[in-house]
C-alpha cells in the first residue's frame, strides 16, 4: 500500500508518521543488534529494566545512583524502561528531522543519520551513564573501553536503523 504524502496530507501529519515510523524502526534496528551481540556472546543483552528503575527514581528527586543495579528495584520498571528506549528512539528521529528537514526523510542519506546517532552518544557518555553509576563514558565500568565501544556500535546500529527505516518508508510514503 502507498500512500500519498505530497499535496495529500499536511506536513504536520507527514512529519509525525515518519518521526515514528523512522525513530521506532532505529530502536528495533539497535534491539537486533542487540540481540544478535547477545546470542553470539559478545555482549550481555541490554537490561532497559535498569533503565527504567533509574528515570522510576526521578519523581522521588533521585537523578544520581552510585550503582542502579544495587538501588531497589521499583514498581514496573521494565515497561519504563522499554517504553523510553522507543520514547527516546522516536524523540531522535525528531531531531534528526528537524536538523535535516523533511527532503531528508523524503530522500534519506546515510551520512547524515549515522553522524547523528554519533553525536547523540553525548547523551549515554554523560547522562544516563554518570546517572546509573558508571561514570562519565563508562569510566567507572571494570572494562571502560569496551563499554565505550559497545555505545559506538549501538549508536551506529542505531543510525544505519534510523537510515533503513526512512529508506522503508519511501516506499510506503513516497
Amino acid at each position: 500500500m502507498r500512500l500519498e504524502a505530497q499535496g495529500t496530507m499536511p506536513e504536520s501529519v507527514e512529519f509525525v508518521i515518519r518521526a515514528i515510523f523512522i525513530g521506532a524502526g532505529a530502536t528495533a534496528v539497535l534491539d537486533l543488534w542487540s540481540m544478535f551481540t547477545a546470542r553470539v556472546g559478545v555482549v550481555p543483552p541490554s537490561n532497559w529494566g535498569l533503565v527504567g528503575r533509574w528515570i522510576g527514581y526521578f519523581p522521588k528527586g533521585t537523578f544520581v545512583h552510585d550503582s542502579i543495579a544495587k538501588a531497589a528495584p521499583i514498581d514496573g520498571e521494565r515497561a519504563i524502561g522499554w517504553t523510553a528506549h522507543y520514547t527516546i528512539g522516536i524523540v531522535y528521529a525528531v531531531l534528526l528531522i528537524v536538523i535535516c528537514g523533511l527532503p531528508w526523510a523524503r530522500h534519506p542519506s546515510v551520512l547524515p543519520a549515522l553522524l547523528f546517532a554519533w553525536a547523540a552518544l553525548v547523551a549515554p557518555f554523560f547522562v544516563m551513564q554518570p546517572g546509573m553509576g558508571a561514570g562519565i563514558a563508562a569510566s567507572r565500568t571494570s572494562n571502560p573501553n569496551a563499554a565505550r565501544l559497545r555505545s559506538v556500535a549501538g549508536h551506529t546500529a542505531f543510525g544505519l536503523g534510523l537510515w533503513g527505516a526512512a529508506t522503508v518508508l519511501t516506499f510506503i510514503l513516497p
